[in-house]
């Protein structure tokens, strides 16, 4: 069977079951404890199918291939673990609704988009290292912005004048927990997330020199990444000196996530989709 055909056939399969359990997780909102058990014993291996998946495009053909699709589908395989993770903690139910669907799509997309081959550095252990913080630390920020996102619908609904009934995509706030406990989440991930970002930039900085000889290439990607860096520090500091909370910290979230969007996923899919250029 060839690559296509059998990765084909393996996401469509992964796909389904991400959305299954989306759709368990919506007719189970108000239901708290029905589906949790299952949600915890599909979540992880749902997860390592899709890790297995990323591998097979990633490197299934023969040749080590990376591009927007793949590190969408790594960036939502780890949003996955952390909302696993995340849910034994703390019942952030709503997510499961956003984020599967996301990660059942992100399944499917290296079938069609398979990314650009890499020649430069494919066995080099510094690149290895350096995409997987990269990608951790997209993927604890992707969470946090999603985590964002929710806050601000919610308290865009707490101060509307007649709360709307908890009805369609308004169920979801009501599994909610409040907005100080979201906040206090949300900045736990933001820290985490900061920290892997820091990585990523340290760790591009001796792949840069490793590959080719100086220590920082000033492209797009690293203007972006470091505006993003620039931007979750504000934030942090902000909060630890001022106290920044609510719309004003949602604002620099919203504004960190853009940049580190646009530094790897958005260029590689205005390239390789728009433009065409792989």
């Amino acid at each position: 069977m060839e690559w296509a055909e059998f990765y084909g056939a393996a996401a469509l399969v992964a796909a389904a079951a991400y959305l299954a359990l989306a759709w368990v997780a919506w007719r189970d909102l108000d239901a708290r404890d029905r589906s949790s058990r299952w949600r915890a014993l599909l979540l992880p291996v749902l997860a390592v199918a899709h890790a297995f998946l990323l591998g097979v495009a990633i490197g299934g053909s023969g040749e080590l291939r990376f591009g927007f699709a793949q590190a969408l589908s790594a960036t939502l395989l780890l949003a996955v673990l952390v909302l696993w993770i995340e849910g034994m903690i703390v019942p952030v139910r709503g997510l499961d609704v956003i984020v599967l669907p996301a990660a059942a799509a992100s399944v499917l997309l290296p079938l069609v988009f398979r990314g650009a081959t890499m020649t430069a550095g494919a066995d080099s252990i510094a690149l290895r290292l350096h995409l997987l913080v990269a990608i951790a630390a997209y993927s604890l920020l992707t969470i946090a912005a999603l985590h964002a996102l929710l806050m601000a619908l919610l308290d865009r609904r707490l101060h509307s004048p007649l709360p709307a009934e908890a009805r369609g995509f308004g169920r979801v706030f009501a599994q909610l927990p409040s907005l100080l406990a979201l906040e206090r989440l949300l900045f736990q991930l933001i820290g985490a997330g900061f920290v892997l970002l820091t990585a990523t930039l340290v760790t591009g900085v001796f792949f840069s020199e490793q590959l080719f000889g100086r220590a920082l290439r000033f492209e797009h990607k690293t203007v972006f990444t470091i505006a993003a860096w620039l931007v979750f520090a504000g934030l942090l500091g902000g909060r630890l000196v001022f106290g920044w909370r609510g719309r004003t910290a949602l604002r620099w979230t919203f504004t960190g996530f853009l940049m580190l969007l646009l530094a790897y996923v958005g260029s590689r899919f205005v390239l390789e989709v728009i433009l065409r250029r792989v």
